[in-house]
């Protein structure tokens, strides 16, 4: 990889250019012990000079050892039990240095840790005190991936939900969050203080934002409005750098990882969510992650990915985070990926890895590889998909550090404007149509079908079909779903469904959608109150069935033949009592303003 005059000169007083930067700008020292006692090859440099985007360049792609460290077991088996009841407590083997060799093996110069350290904090009772032995296990963990010359990223993730104690409506409860969350990473700070910028701290996980009103742990929590979540967010992440620094010695310089909003792009590249201010120059990245669309990322209710809308929509909001890397801060996806069940890859996930790693390429991201012993099998230490295996090979720093960084550039633009090109079209209705479906998911998110306000029809699970109705004018139409077809046979109650009539906005304003019969299994269902006729976007009306995001009726809904507002509900279905649904059939008048 190119590098600066700078980096280049830095290298060279470190004593490193006889890598020739192919061991991602480190090299082992020998093993020794570390101040706690703990085997390690780290050598402790801080390279002062060195920027977020130089070193973004240099870490290469990551992976995570997923539901590991973080796995939650404090409340079932409390704060004392031995290290290893933890680290297996969702079903993970004991992590070897075999298994962190073969990530190194298999291309990933970087490794993400989540811990979850309340696993060994009496916090309830006012102890913010990480367990020795805790502590511990992580630092042996960091040092198997040092040994391997990779980089190392430790958090505080979900961590039971105690981050819901900063929503709290209690002040004194607000307090104590604040007040055990920095006295965690002061000891994190202290403990790993001698290691070198290899290490690096991230402020937190995807709780960083509107979780912060998460009742898992503090019941009462719920009081911040969306505009506090922003500002608590901000003054979290301006504590964790205030923290880390005021433990001196290499934490001075420490690169340190900023939690975006939620890890959600559009939330983080919002102006609400404001970075940090830092004592030290340019040491600070950006953190988000990137499961979209997530029927097909994390859940099995949509099939397959790759038409020409896919790609667009991962290229463009890809893109989004370069206005944090031209402001100097480099950007990490701290997570990714296509989950998969039962071992099975879902259709299209190399064309899916090889654009993301190329949007990664353009833009100098680092992607971080989210897996649970699914792609990245820990039993045999490789990756399970030879296809799979090579792309991440490809996009690797031990391929990417002999070319130029104007090259590997240049490379991603070239492929991704391929793929596009030759991917096909969405399916969908042109903007003179107005066509009435069915947007579904069911409760356990498994089943769905085009939710959104774009009917996308091929955003959905195998197997389901579809009647949609094209709208004409004024009438009466039918609209249903079969949920037969796919492989449990029936859609498990629902969390969200909706009339959705594309373009009616524009092509019909004013109109309103008044339901006449809903039939679910073939059988009339009684509505659990009044429909209403809205609109989110201008361009699609919908009608909602189920959505409980919608925490008040809007007020400028239309609603067939007058009555008030009284009754007036999203929610038409009542999930706890729907059951399995094979069919559901909804029949409507379509009704133009007069």
């Amino acid at each position: 990889m190119k590098i600066s005059k700078k980096m280049a000169a830095l290298l060279a007083a470190a004593g490193l250019m006889a890598l020739g930067l192919s061991a991602c700008g480190g090299t082992p020292s020998g093993p020794h012990q570390s101040k706690n006692g703990i085997e390690t090859s780290d050598d402790g440099v801080m390279r002062k000079e060195l920027t977020a985007l130089e070193l973004a360049d240099m870490m290469g792609i990551g992976i995570n050892l997923g539901n590991t460290m973080e796995a939650y077991g404090h409340t079932s088996i409390g704060v004392g039990a031995d290290v290893s009841a933890y680290e297996t407590y969702w079903g993970q083997p004991v992590t070897t240095q075999e298994m962190v060799t073969g990530m190194k093996e298999a291309g990933f110069t970087a490794l993400r840790i989540p811990v979850a350290w309340t696993n060994a904090m009496d916090f309830e009772s006012g102890d913010y005190t990480i367990g020795e032995d805790y502590l511990n296990r992580v630092e042996e963990i960091i040092n198997y991936a040092l040994n391997e010359d990779m980089y190392v990223i430790v958090n505080d993730h979900w961590d039971g939900g105690w981050w819901g104690m900063f929503g709290s409506a209690n002040e004194e409860t607000r307090a104590q969050a604040m007040e055990l969350y920095t006295s965690m990473w002061t000891q994190i700070a202290e403990r790993y203080k001698e290691y070198s910028d290899h290490l690096i701290f991230e402020s937190a996980n995807e709780e960083l934002g509107f979780r912060l009103n998460d009742t898992d742990i503090a019941a009462d929590s719920g009081s911040l409005s969306d505009a506090d979540c922003f500002t608590v967010t901000n003054q979290i992440n301006q504590a964790f750098v205030d923290t880390i620094r005021a433990t001196g010695g290499n934490n001075e310089n420490r690169f340190l990882l900023i939690a975006g909003f939620g890890t959600d792009i559009t939330n983080t590249c919002n102006s609400q969510f404001v970075m940090p201010t830092d004592t030290a120059d340019s040491k600070l990245l950006i953190s988000v992650h990137y499961y979209d669309p997530s029927g097909y990322c994390i859940f099995d209710s949509v099939a397959s990915w790759g038409n020409k809308e896919h790609y667009n929509d991962q290229n463009t909001m890809l893109a989004k985070m370069t206005q944090f890397t031209d402001q100097g801060y480099g950007v990490i996806i701290g997570e990714y990926g296509v989950l998969m069940e039962s071992g099975t890859m879902k259709e299209n996930t190399a064309e899916y890895y090889r654009n993301f790693l190329s949007n990664c390429d353009l833009y100098g991201y680092v992607p971080m590889l989210w897996d649970c012993n699914n792609m990245y099998s820990r039993n045999d230490c490789k990756i399970i998909d030879e296809e799979v295996g090579s792309i991440f090979l490809e996009h690797s720093y031990a391929v990417q550090s002999k070319q130029s960084k104007e090259n590997i550039q240049a490379n991603a633009q070239a492929y991704m404007d391929q793929a596009i090109a030759a991917a096909p079209e969405a399916k969908g209705v042109d903007e003179n149509t107005a066509l009435a479906w069915i947007m579904y998911n069911s409760s356990d998110w498994n089943i769905s079908f085009s939710v959104g306000d774009v009917y996308k029809p091929e955003d959905k699970t195998a197997g389901v079909e579809e009647v949609v109705a094209e709208i004409t004018g004024p009438g009466t139409y039918t609209v249903s779903l079969d949920f037969t077809g796919t492989s449990g046979g029936y859609a498990n109650s629902v969390v969200f469904s909706a009339i959705g009539i594309s373009n009616a906005e524009i092509l019909y304003p004013g109109c309103i959608i008044n339901i006449k019969e809903v039939l679910i299994n073939g059988e009339p269902y009684k509505l659990n109150g009044r429909p209403y006729t809205a609109s989110d976007d201008g361009i699609c009306t919908r009608v909602n069935l189920y959505n409980n995001w919608v925490s008040a009726v809007p007020e400028d809904v239309r609603v067939f033949g007058g009555g008030g507002r009284a009754g007036l509900t999203p929610n038409l279905l009542d999930p706890d009592t729907l059951g399995n649904v094979k069919t559901i059939e909804v029949t409507f008048d379509f009704v133009t303003a007069e």
